[in-house]
């Protein structure tokens, strides 16, 4: 016979669950029908449950639920940290605040986010909040600056994990070796086995390197180099999958793999002066080594560099590299070696990952900066590239 009653329930509803998101909040409707068909329907479920006795209240109490957003009242008691993390969305966040206790229902908090448009300027980072806290509260506190923890680390874009190391380490004082130790194993923070695939037919020494995405990250307190770098490896995780990186490149590059495209990225983003050569580099990149460049290699300087930081020596200017320094048989990433190089040699932004995994097209095989902009000037022949080496000297570039 209850399931004869209009009890409140609506179907739409039912079906927006799972889709509230930081930024995009849905407004309730409004009154007509919502809470006069709840009281009535919990007046007759009382109604129907008066003839049990003892357990009428016990019943109640469990049906009650159904109706009722489980919340608590006022502004809650003690202190708990609560990470939220890059990229949640309102229905994530209300599930931490659930599990930290700091909320009853996960609804409570996202039925308050609903009310309030401001809900989409939370921020990812830590927060200093009370234990059983309405869901209204919860997200007045979350707004309010102050109890946001502000740890804040920008790493740059095309910065090395060497590199990286060293400025964490100086923004957290946990030592460069735990971070050493911690990227040994970048599948064990977080980087899938797949991404570590080839189609060159060279063997993969899984690294970190390309995996630490460029970003201003909140650091927890008594945060571990291992949790710092898991946070990163996620980071980029997220924002490739949101582009769709690895689907589009096996797609569309004609059998490359993701994590030579990846590499790509890395070079393209070392080489380019100018955002809008990213992707005419990674181009270059690709016809050197795919295409019909008669050695099939590279001879790109910076991946020179990347030996030398990488061997605890100083880097070098183009000009400055001697014969030795360009072509090192024991270098693994010696500029003349076929193929791309072993690894990314830099953790790559997103302009340099949508600049490799959708290049312009072009049958370009050198290039050179010709301004002091970083704008650089792109070549199919060895000819077009002196003349083009001519302007760069005329203007004072090299």
């Amino acid at each position: 016979m209850i399931d004869d009653l209009d009890l409140g329930f609506d179907e739409q509803d039912r079906g927006e669950k799972g889709r509230h998101r930081r930024g995009a909040v849905r407004k309730r409707k409004g009154k007509s029908g919502g809470r006069g068909k709840t009281v009535l329907a919990l007046l007759l479920a009382l109604v129907l449950l008066g003839g049990i006795g003892g357990g009428a209240f016990y019943g109640f109490d469990r049906i009650q639920n159904y109706f009722v957003t489980p919340d608590y009242d006022g502004a809650g008691t003690g202190e708990v940290m609560v990470d939220i993390q890059q990229g949640a969305l309102i229905a994530d966040m209300a599930n931490t605040l659930y599990t930290a206790g700091v909320v009853k229902s996960a609804k409570a908090f996202i039925e308050a986010a609903e009310e309030n448009s401001r809900s989409k300027n939370i921020q990812p980072g830590t927060y200093r909040l009370r234990k059983q806290m309405s869901g209204e509260n919860a997200l007045a506190a979350m707004l309010d600056g102050k109890n946001r923890i502000v740890n804040g680390i920008t790493i740059p874009e095309g910065r090395t994990a060497k590199n990286i190391y060293k400025l964490l380490s100086e923004k957290t004082d946990i030592p460069v070796k735990e971070f050493e130790a911690a990227a040994k194993d970048p599948i064990a923070l977080g980087v899938p086995n797949w991404w570590f695939k080839r189609t060159d037919g060279k063997k993969v020494k899984p690294s970190v390197e390309g995996f630490l995405y460029p970003d201003t990250y909140e650091v927890p307190p008594k945060a571990t180099a291992e949790t710092i770098l898991k946070l990163m490896v996620e980071n980029f995780l997220t924002v490739t999958g949101q582009m769709q990186f690895a689907d589009r490149v096996q797609k569309e590059r004609g059998g490359i793999s993701p994590y030579e495209a990846l590499i790509v990225a890395s070079l393209a983003q070392a080489e380019a002066g100018n955002k809008d050569d990213l992707g005419k580099v990674a181009r270059v990149a690709y016809n050197r080594v795919f295409g019909e460049f008669p050695c099939n290699c590279l001879e790109m300087d910076v991946t020179v560099n990347y030996y030398l930081e990488l061997t605890g020596q100083p880097t070098k200017k183009s000009s400055e590299m001697t014969d030795a320094d360009l072509d090192n048989p024991k270098n693994p990433y010696n500029r003349k070696l076929r193929g791309l190089v072993p690894t990314p040699i830099n953790n790559p932004g997103k302009d340099a990952l949508e600049g490799a995994m959708d290049p312009p097209a072009g049958k370009w095989l050198f290039f050179v900066a010709i301004d002091k902009e970083g704008r650089s000037a792109f070549a199919e022949t060895y000819d077009q590239q002196l003349r083009n080496e001519a302007k760069a000297r005329e203007a004072g570039i090299i």
